[in-house]
């Protein structure tokens, strides 16, 4: 199944996707709390499709889970970016956090911060938690996991290298576009073996594939619920493979006019035009 929230006829509902076509599987949601509800429960219950379709043209697709309570980005993940950047794969996970108002959906504009000279782009899979995750194991962390979706950790390289810590450069507005949909493990068969791309005005500027991943979904999940509770609608996202704008010779970072496309396999493509502050 294919999970979107959507806007239509002014009303946000949660859906399912399919061949072109959105069916609501919720009515109008009037909040967050209520969407997050939802996505628990069609988690619990697989939610059956309510009323007619609607074709995905008619619709404004929104971000999956528009305000997280959490979100949390996974670093240097990937061990082809990890031998790019020059550095050892970390033996723990490393992790960091955005803010849930970071998040924005599929074509919506990416701000340049003001005073940033340096933001940079990175494609990543991201999964979304379905179940309410407190000290779970390794051999359970998948019960927790309602599916997976495309993020752009945008980041501004000029905050983030030069503050000592890296939350401004992480956690600007609009620095965590996210969508089109949120895929659910039953279309998924193996999150640790899909390609991963992202595309700059058309051109490849990064190309992987999750077999790359250090640590895995499930080893995250584990890790992560060792200190922190994870909750339905909580967004993990899982790192980024090489070639991002800082690494390259020369560097290659974001300006107004831009268009970013982060592809993944199975999981569609998420498309973030970039402007001014």
């Amino acid at each position: 199944m294919r999970l979107v929230t959507y806007r239509h006829e002014n009303a946000t509902r949660l859906g399912a996707l399919e061949d072109g076509l959105v069916r609501p599987l919720t009515g109008p949601l009037a909040n967050t709390c209520e969407q997050l509800a939802a996505l628990a429960e069609a988690h619990e219950r697989r939610l059956r499709p309510q009323t007619a379709s609607v074709p995905i043209a008619d619709v404004q697709l929104l971000a999956p889970v528009p305000r997280p309570g959490k979100v949390i980005c996974i670093g240097l993940n990937y061990h082809d970016h990890a031998a790019e950047c020059g550095l050892p794969v970390p033996e723990t996970p490393m992790y960091f956090a955005k803010f849930g108002s970071c998040v924005i959906g599929p074509n919506e504009p990416v701000p340049i911060p003001p005073g940033s000279t340096q933001t940079d782009y990175e494609a990543e899979m991201a999964f979304v938690i379905g179940r309410r995750a407190r000290r779970v194991s390794t051999a359970n962390a998948r019960a927790h996991v309602l599916g997976w979706c495309c993020l752009n950790d945008v980041s501004a390289r000029d905050f983030q290298f030069s503050d000592g810590q890296w939350t401004r450069g992480k956690a600007c507005e609009g620095f965590a576009p996210m969508g089109p949909w949120i895929a659910t493990p039953d279309s998924v068969p193996d999150p640790h073996n899909l390609g991963i791309r992202l595309r700059l005005n058309g051109s490849v500027m990064q190309d992987s594939s999750t077999t790359q991943l250090v640590f895995g979904v499930d080893e995250l999940l584990a890790f992560l619920s060792e200190h922190v509770t994870l909750e339905p609608g909580d967004v993990v996202s899982t790192g980024t493979p090489p070639g991002v704008g800082f690494a390259r010779k020369p560097p290659v970072f974001l300006k107004p006019g831009d268009v970013m496309e982060v592809e993944i396999d199975g999981l569609g493509t998420l498309r973030s035009p970039v402007v001014g502050s």
